[in-house]
């Protein structure tokens, strides 16, 4: 048992270490090809701080613990709306200036209802991991598009362009992007080992640990890239980085065990955990799109956000606890 926790806090740590130096060589490495900031930030770092949840997916997946890799998925996107958001609120209240901000926030509510809708079956089979990937291939096509064409004065590049490297050489930018990706392939196999050790333990599912345990430790990218971003003044980069990852978990991390090994999905995800995520991100687009004006999460807003975290945490509990 001690070695289970021991593997799954050292594999937290490195996982959010390798996403980092992973994020920071791709970047880097964009931007000596003469990527735009723009495209690196709406892709690379998008990509990156999802990189947590894609590699437990695969190696949950492949170990044949598919409620694991759909916890995950899911669990993620109601962390990063309800705990990060809400947290980050709390702190730095996040105006909303950025028109890609804006044009992603109706697209992943669409996405949302459309994984919800694929699961309604009770199933994560092959077709429906054929279309969220799909999907994905067509996310990133458009974002691409936008990067390359977009012509309006977004604040959001001015954003990524300070944060994006500017001091690294070719060689060292490819070292930490191929180091990185080592380090988060070997820690995510080590955070599913015990994972799924510590569930055996305790006669909890995987589903409910990767609800829980596992998706707070991969979000952590995500939490303190947006809270560094609020705290420099940078609040479209911080609702910009939950908008993708919420994205790339339900296309990719949520379409990755419908490939690789098609299951019946606990019935709880969609009595439970599916309305949850999908409620969270109704509210995260009734506060950032500012039907009446600038769209805007105050601290109130950030604090009921953390409110709901505290609850679905707390009804987890009880559940698995019965």
């Amino acid at each position: 048992m001690w070695m289970q926790l021991v593997a799954l806090l050292a594999g937290f740590t490195l996982l959010v270490w390798g996403a980092e130096r992973f994020v920071m060589g791709a970047a880097s490495t964009a931007r000596l090809l003469g990527v735009s900031p723009l495209l690196i930030g709406l892709t690379i770092v998008g990509f990156g701080t999802s990189a947590p949840e894609m590699l437990v997916s695969l190696m949950a997946s492949l170990n044949n613990n598919p409620g694991l890799a759909v916890g995950n998925a899911i669990g993620s996107n109601i962390t990063n709306v309800a705990l990060i958001l809400g947290i980050t609120a709390i702190l730095v209240p996040l105006s909303v200036h950025s028109g890609t901000v804006h044009r992603e926030l109706p697209i992943l509510l669409g996405t949302t209802v459309i994984a919800w809708l694929l699961l309604q079956d009770g199933r994560l089979d092959f077709i429906d991991g054929l279309v969220l990937l799909g999907g994905l291939a067509v996310m990133l096509s458009w974002v691409i598009w936008l990067g390359l064409n977009s012509r309006e004065k977004d604040p959001m590049r001015e954003e990524y362009e300070a944060e994006i490297p500017t001091d690294m050489s070719l060689g060292y930018s490819l070292f930490w992007l191929l180091f990185g990706i080592v380090v988060l392939v070997g820690s995510s196999r080590l955070l599913v080992w015990g994972a799924v050790g510590i569930a055996e333990a305790y006669g909890v599912s995987d589903l409910v640990i990767g609800l829980t345990i596992v998706a707070l430790g991969t979000s952590l990218p995500e939490l303190a890239a947006s809270v560094a971003s609020a705290l420099k003044n940078e609040p479209d980069i911080a609702i910009g980085n939950v908008i993708g990852s919420n994205m790339f978990n339900l296309l990719a991390v949520l379409g990755i065990p419908g490939i690789i090994h098609p299951a019946a999905v606990d019935a709880a995800v969609l009595s439970r955990d599916m309305p949850v995520m999908v409620g969270l991100t109704v509210a995260l687009l009734a506060m950032a799109w500012g039907f009446r004006g600038e769209g805007r999460i105050n601290r109130f807003e950030g604090a009921l956000l953390l409110a709901c975290y505290i609850g679905y945490q707390t009804l987890l509990y009880f559940t698995a606890v019965r």
